[in-house]
């Protein structure tokens, strides 16, 4: 796996996407390996719970800690024979062409995460490179998954590449409900909105604290808003300008949490006790963050971009792109709904995880890709041959 930047995951979609998927894929049999940034990992393990990880230098930096740590991993990879090298995201892409030339029976497995290029933190230079990216995810590997439906026609109409999708997974959660870690950040049981994410302009912050800052202003009387606080779980990314910002915004309110970057037991806590997950993201590929509120059978009030209508189809938890007014009034709907159709909502949310978006569904898929890639091959070399 390269790509991410290590295992075990402590924050980020893709890395929490090849954490699950390493993880089952090692206790299906394989044989897996992580490419690992030591300043995310902050360790020195070699293996965590059955998969291998690889420690390479990156430089650490906005723009070249990437696609620096890709490349030494890449030539590592090729020196150690892997049988599969699976990228992971656009960006690691653009280096995908040197397996294919050096390491010829290696197979190239890449998988489209998100179109990045959108993301405002990247300027000019930078979204030019993530465009090329796109190409080489299409064009450089054997196989190419994307993880939404979305990406994946985006794939077809931009590049004419046969893409297959194979959507992000979360694991089923099994854990009882407990209380002792969010209490530290002043948090009560069904008495906060959760929104978890880097902080990043994209996904929406300041649009979700805006809106918040509205109705508790305007429905101060109210004893079910008067009592509600917002959590925001997630820390800068090369965006502390941004991070500023949003405390700033936040100060006029005494109920917003910053929680900065969280793992383990207390992000299953702060998922696990919340009212709902607010995502007001304006650019995602396929959002793990509301999988994850999903399976832990929590309603998500989401942005009505194509990624999140995959995921969300109730008109009541969805609201405009970009839109403070919309989200401010899908909020009010949502928190004066009775008890009852709040948890029914959850349910709801819960079985289409069980059904379409557990990893003991789409393991199987990339399994079947990786086996199909080699099937292809013997069959060109048999063709050949005859």
């Amino acid at each position: 796996m390269v790509g991410q930047k290590g295992i075990p995951a402590n924050y980020g979609g893709v890395e929490r996407h090849v954490h699950d998927l390493s993880r089952g894929l090692a206790d299906r049999g394989f044989n897996v390996s992580v490419y690992s940034r030591q300043w995310y990992v902050k360790s020195d393990a070699r293996e965590y719970k059955g998969v291998n990880i690889i420690y390479t230098p990156s430089i650490h930096t906005k723009h070249f800690d990437a696609i620096s740590h890709t490349f030494i991993s890449t030539i590592h990879a090729i020196i150690n024979k892997f049988d599969i090298i699976h990228y992971h995201g656009v960006g690691p892409s653009l280096l995908s062409w040197i397996p294919r030339i050096f390491s010829p029976k290696t197979k190239v497995i890449t998988t489209f995460h998100s179109i990045d290029r959108y993301h405002q933190k990247w300027g000019v230079i930078a979204r030019y490179f993530l465009r090329l990216g796109e190409w080489t995810a299409c064009r450089f590997a054997h196989k190419t998954i994307a993880v939404s439906q979305s990406l994946k026609q985006y794939c077809q109409n931009e590049f004419n590449t046969d893409t297959r999708y194979i959507p992000n997974g979360v694991k089923l959660c099994n854990k009882e409900l407990r209380f002792d870690k969010i209490i530290d950040f002043g948090l009560k049981n069904n008495e906060y909105l959760v929104m978890i994410s880097r902080l990043v302009p994209h996904k929406g912050a300041h649009i979700l604290v805006e809106a918040f800052n509205s109705i508790k202003k305007k429905y101060s009387d109210d004893p079910k808003i008067s009592k509600l606080k917002l959590a925001i779980v997630g820390g800068s990314v090369y965006t502390n300008d941004y991070v500023t910002s949003l405390h700033q915004q936040a100060n006029v309110n005494n109920d917003i949490v910053f929680t900065d970057f969280q793992s383990g037991e207390t992000l299953r806590q702060l998922y696990k006790n919340a009212m709902a997950l607010v995502h007001p993201s304006l650019n995602e590929g396929l959002p793990i963050t509301v999988l994850e509120a999903m399976r832990y059978a929590k309603p998500s009030l989401v942005s009505n971009i194509p990624e999140h209508l995959e995921l969300i189809q109730d008109n009541r938890m969805i609201c405009n792109e970009n839109d403070v007014r919309s989200l401010e009034e899908k909020l009010i709907e949502f928190i004066k709904l009775p008890q009852e159709e709040k948890e029914l909502i959850g349910s709801k949310n819960l079985q289409i995880i069980k059904k379409e978006y557990s990893w003991d569904v789409i393991i199987p898929q990339i399994v079947r890709t990786y086996h199909e890639s080699y099937i292809e091959k013997n069959e060109k070399i048999a063709n050949v041959a005859a």
